[in-house]
């Protein structure tokens, strides 16, 4: 009864958040995180992040990387496949090098180094598309572009983060079933193909199938067994769920029955489980020492933007953009959001970053995720501007 109390509170409490945040143009992942640390240990200690709290939290991960798959148009990649592939591996290798060199310089162990460089190779780009879409840059060649490159971004950060978490998993008894590094390799490359299959034959197959039942949500819950089974089958070879429910979202995506799967699954996670796994990163947040990470804190975030910017621009560049355009699609690419919390908290599980790093890492995420679309409408105005003048 505790429970479901706790949780019609944190529901109300999200909603109320999102509402105040967007109401300021703030992005509503920020408010879920403050409600959780809020209501969490860092602050009132009213909610703590129990086995409940807990499982509801990794159905929303995994929910929402399947709605990531599913975002992931493949034909639009096909289309400006050349730019968006050169500002996606710029935009992942320089925060991956600066951010993990930074990292190592402030006394982090090598591994933790890579991961935090991990984390903020990402790209999240849903704050993005709304800022581009209200000022009409969405169906411009830098707006396509920014979306082609970001789910090359996503694909490259899931493998980067399927490597490290498998190479953890080789490192102790993560996976529950070997210690034997060459048969973790052997079963995660037959992950792979199995992925493949899903996606060549397999999910067109069991989708048909979907529509052909006497249900109304057949195709909906068709693929949500697609999603866990998927997911299931990545955590049995040492890899994370989250990293199966994307592929699996990926999937479906390349079916006829995508528009209608979108349609079903996106209430069924952003109703509960998605809010509460931001919720949740919030109440694993404490501020203990907070002082002491100040400098961290500061340069890290300073970092994580002008590396996107630059990194990416320097891709935009390097396919014959201007200078403006340039500059928008590095602007466009900075926001971390909800890939980079996904991969912290998986790190956090993992045991790759302690308790006092994981909440520096995550302030510096949010912050970024709050700088970016102030710096992407810069971007978008002085485009416009030049594009004026040139006219």
């Amino acid at each position: 009864m505790l429970f479901i109390a706790t949780l019609a509170g944190l529901l109300l409490a999200d909603q109320v958040a999102i509402h105040l945040c967007r109401r300021v143009e703030i992005p509503g992942v920020v408010g879920e995180i403050l409600i959780g640390v809020i209501l969490g240990p860092a602050l009132l200690g009213w909610v703590h992040l129990n086995s409940l709290l807990n499982e509801f939290q990794v159905i929303g991960v995994i929910i929402l990387m399947f709605i990531g798959g599913l975002e992931s148009d493949l034909n639009l990649l096909k289309k400006y496949i050349k730019p968006a592939m050169v500002v996606a591996v710029m935009g992942v290798v320089v925060p991956f090098a600066v951010m993990g060199l930074a990292s190592y310089a402030f006394g982090f162990p090598w591994l933790a180094s890579l991961f935090i460089g991990t984390i903020f190779s990402a790209t999240s780009i849903s704050i993005s598309i709304s800022v581009m879409n209200e000022y009409h840059y969405l169906e411009t060649k830098e707006g396509t572009v920014i979306l082609g490159a970001a789910i090359v971004d996503d694909i490259i950060g899931v493998l980067m983060l399927s490597l490290l978490v498998g190479f953890m998993s080789g490192g102790n008894q993560a996976a529950g079933h070997t210690t034997n590094i060459g048969l973790l390799l052997l079963e995660q490359a037959g992950f792979f193909v199995l992925v493949y299959l899903l996606v060549r034959w397999l999910a067109p197959y069991l989708m048909r199938l979907g529509e052909h039942l006497l249900s109304q949500v057949s195709e909906t819950v068709m693929s949500l067994v697609i999603c866990l089974s998927l997911a299931a089958a990545a955590e049995f070879v040492g890899l994370s769920a989250a990293v199966g429910a994307f592929f699996a979202g990926v999937a479906v995506a390349q079916t006829k029955s995508h528009s209608k799967v979108e349609h079903g699954i996106e209430p069924i996670g952003y109703a509960v489980f998605i809010p509460i796994f931001f919720i949740s990163i919030g109440l694993n947040i404490k501020f203990e020492h907070l002082l002491e990470s100040l400098p961290f804190i500061i340069i890290m975030t300073i970092l994580a933007c002008l590396t996107k910017l630059l990194g990416c621009g320097l891709g935009a560049k390097m396919n014959g953009f201007t200078l403006d355009s340039s500059y928008l699609v590095g602007a466009g690419m900075i926001s971390r959001g909800e890939m980079a919390l996904i991969t912290a908290q998986i790190g956090f599980e993992a045991h790759l970053l302690s308790e006092t790093y994981y909440t520096d890492v995550i302030i510096v995420i949010v912050l970024a995720t709050v700088i970016a679309p102030f710096m992407l409408k810069h971007a978008i105005k002085r485009h416009a501007k030049h594009e004026v003048s040139t006219a």
